[in-house]
């Protein structure tokens, strides 16, 4: 039963004669923490939950359902609540779960279900800062938001108001990015963006190069918006013209600008592309307007102002095991009622701007996608790199996106079209203007416990933390399964394993399971580029997909992957070279051979570029030559850099200072622990140690350490013989929330081990 809470502006609507009606959910440990953490209510003065997971569906479904008595009047109360059992069996089940705005704020005085938005951004100072004021209300609110800043006169540009010239669109994004620091979304999620530029604009290649520091900003997702004439441009080998608000701004080679992308894309994963003429050419209401920009993670091109809630079907569910095939009636009934879920979403939702309010309900935006498909094909018994895997993942979006649709005219039969229908493409009443998305499933895919959107699993066994200080050996449930029916299976295989994260160069596992059970790295681009062209034949929006490289990966390589997703009609492509970022956890299986290991270790200690502007505190502490003073500066709540002052400048005193504080420094800005750089301070002795505030300094080393003990340590070192195996779930930067490793999947690094996401 949930906790009784004397704030009643946060309680749940759940009441005692509900739970008659729903069964209880079972939950793994990990889910429960994520549910725990993210999900479920909290009394604003205690911080503890007030709701068990099971009130959490009860209170989605009830609040959900009621959209269906707005649309339909004259619904019986038997009716709705059918459709309340209706909408939590979906869930209790796992074989559909709406986006976290949804799973968050239903039935709550918090307004927003929606996760993604695009805003735009003119070319005035006064809607610039409307559009800054109007995404951090959608981050309060729950959600991410998307930009094009292509409007944005470029840098040097004649500003006729004051007679002075403009900065450009990366110094304005400099200031979104600000914005977005300061908001923390509804206290469990912190703001996403994703800025755009079009590939003619004549500021292009400053911004290819925006975030090769990778301290800079840290908000936002970056996209170069393709434009055919630029793809015919380069295969041509010529110029293309450069454009400011269809005005000729002189040429660029494209070869050039293409192999700046390339190289940026192979060195810190980012930009990304988007084909947008594409995506324009897809745009299913090309009367209402050109598509320009996408929501954070890509998948969702929208019109400016537009909104979409999302949701995603667990796929794996539906295998049945004796027939070794899919349950495609039983798909066909989940389909119908995700999409009648996801309509009601817009009749209950508001949203945090007005006009989102009028372009939610004039379109009626919907994003139906998949979960578990990497699952479904280990049931199968299906390589994911393989042409039988392409073709079944053809087979089974085109069977969600016509049953979609026919779901979503059934209910524009019922309760009307949706308003600018007139502006289709449609030919027959359709409810939603776009039905399908292949979106990010982080948090709600743990939830499942199914492998991400249709990303392939990044590992199959790996250490994940279940509570604050407690961590597990996580196998994936279906080799498990496989191996216990092989009679291999045990504890000792499983630590091997989780040594690599996968089976390729494990002697006692058999060779038909090592093609069944791969893993992102061991498939080639190729078969990363084909699955994501082969759903995206039948998605509306798009899809949220990584392209996953080797570290040896050229830049050669990257480029053929983005040739092979413009010729077979991707709508865009996220590209990520294992070992590519800064604090980056590498990929050191066996597979690797130590000269590759040791490059890539190399190339990951490389110090992070410093910010223009940092905070920080200065710490007075007694020394024997002294008082001290020590300032730490930081990143985004961990220590940065360090600055020891004492004594006159010149002095022995004040040199050995400043080198310290430069070694510390570069340690620091290089990703070691802090936990080894204290410990290699504290207890060196000086001449003439001193107390202060009642503990010993015994020289200026061990001061320097015994503040970054005191105010900066998270944690105590864990004894050697009790340290877990670390994680293999690598290739991503370090988790802010569990010190775990983060892995790019679906266009946004995301932990494993906690849930934690940096675009969710």
């Amino acid at each position: 039963m949930p906790k009784k809470s004397t704030n009643k502006t946060v309680r749940s609507a759940v009441k005692n004669d509900d739970y008659k009606r729903f069964p209880d959910i079972e939950f793994s440990e990990n889910s429960l923490v994520i549910l725990k953490k993210r999900y479920l209510i909290k009394d604003l003065d205690t911080r503890e939950p007030i709701e068990e997971p099971r009130d959490l569906f009860i209170r989605v479904a009830k609040a959900i359902a009621a959209g269906s008595k707005i649309a339909s009047p004259k619904m019986t109360t038997a009716e709705l609540l059918k459709t309340e059992e209706k909408f939590y069996k979906l869930m209790a089940r796992k074989d559909f779960f709406p986006n976290s705005p949804t799973l968050m704020n239903a039935g709550r005085e918090l307004p927003n279900l929606s996760a993604c938005f695009v805003l735009p951004v003119e070319d005035s100072m006064n809607d610039i800062f409307t559009t800054v004021r109007d995404a951090a209300l959608i981050h309060k609110s729950g959600g991410g938001t998307g930009f094009d800043f292509s409007n944005l006169r470029p840098t040097g540009s004649n500003v006729q108001t004051t007679a002075g010239t403009a900065s450009g669109p990366i110094s304005f994004m400099t200031v979104f990015n600000a914005a977005t620091e300061t908001i923390k979304q509804g206290g469990v999620r912190r703001g996403a963006n994703m800025g755009i530029l079009r590939v003619d604009h004549p500021e292009i290649m400053s911004f290819i190069s925006c975030k090769e520091d990778t301290s800079k900003l840290t908000n936002f997702n970056i996209s170069v918006a393709i434009t055919d004439e630029f793809m015919k441009a380069y295969k041509e080998g010529t110029d293309y013209t450069l454009y400011h608000k269809e005005k000729p701004m002189g040429t660029k080679c494209a070869k050039e600008v293409m192999d700046a992308i390339v190289h940026h894309a192979w060195s810190t994963g980012e930009p990304g592309i988007v084909f947008v003429d594409k995506v324009n050419a897809k745009n299913t209401i090309p009367g209402v307007g050109k598509i320009a920009a996408t929501n954070p993670c890509g998948e969702q091109p929208l019109l400016p102002y537009g909104s979409c809630n999302l949701g995603s079907i667990n796929v794996s569910n539906f295998f049945i095991k004796e027939k070794r095939s899919i349950d495609w009636d039983r798909l066909k009934d989940v389909i119908s009622d995700s999409v009648l879920f996801l309509d009601n979403v817009i009749e209950v939702g508001k949203y945090p701007i007005e006009k989102i309010h009028e372009i939610a309900k004039a379109n009626r935006n919907i994003g139906l996608g998949v979960m578990g498909f990497a699952d479904l094909l280990y049931k199968m018994e299906i390589p994911y790199n393989s042409d039988q895997g392409v073709t079944l993942g053809k087979k089974l979006m085109a069977f969600i996106h016509t049953n979609a649709q026919e779901a979503s005219k059934k209910l524009a039969e019922e309760r009307g079209s949706f308003p600018n229908i007139d502006k289709s493409i449609y030919d027959h009443p359709m409810r939603n203007s776009n039905v399908t998305t292949v979106a990010p499933t982080g948090t709600i895919g743990m939830l499942a416990e199914a492998s991400g959107g249709i990303e392939p699993n990044f590992a199959l066994v790996y250490v994940k933390q279940v509570m604050d200080d407690n961590k597990l050996l996580y196998v994936n449930p279906i080799l498990k399964e496989a191996l216990v029916e092989r009679g291999i299976y045990s504890d000792e295989l499983m630590e091997k394993i989780s040594e690599v994260g996968r089976l390729e160069n494990i002697d006692e596992i058999p060779e038909d399971l090592k093609k069944i059970f791969v893993t992102s790295q061991e498939i080639s681009p190729y078969y990363h580029v084909a699955m994501q062209s082969g759903f995206q034949e039948y998605v509306d929006s798009s899809i949220s997909k990584t392209v996953n490289f080797d570290n040896t990966a050229t830049e050669e390589d990257i480029k053929e992957a983005y040739l092979q997703a413009y010729d077979s009609a991707c709508k865009g492509i996220t590209v990520y070279r294992d070992g590519c970022r800064p604090f980056q956890v590498l990929n050191t299986g066996k597979k690797t051979n130590e000269d590759r290991k040791a490059e890539a270790e190399e190339a990951s200690h490389k110090p992070m570029g410093r910010p223009d502007i940092m905070e920080g505190k200065t710490y007075k502490v007694n020394t024997g030559e002294g008082a001290m003073y020590v300032t730490v500066n930081t990143n985004e709540g961990r220590p940065f850099e360090v600055f020891a002052s004492i004594g006159k400048a010149g002095g022995n005193a004040a040199a050995m200072s400043e080198a310290i504080s430069r070694m510390v420094s570069l340690a620091l800005r290089s990703g070691v622990d802090i936990n080894v750089i204290e410990k290699q301070l504290i207890g060196i002795s000086g001449p003439a140690p001193v107390w202060h505030n009642g503990e010993k300094i015994l020289s200026m080393p061990d001061g320097i350490g015994k503040v970054l003990k005191r105010y900066y340590t998270v944690k105590a070192e864990t004894p050697k013989s009790e340290e877990p195996k670390k994680s293999a779930v690598k290739g991503g930067a370090v988790c802010p929330k569990c010190n775990g490793s983060m892995v790019m999947q679906e266009g946004c690094m995301t932990c494993h081990g906690c849930g934690y996401s940096k675009c969710s």
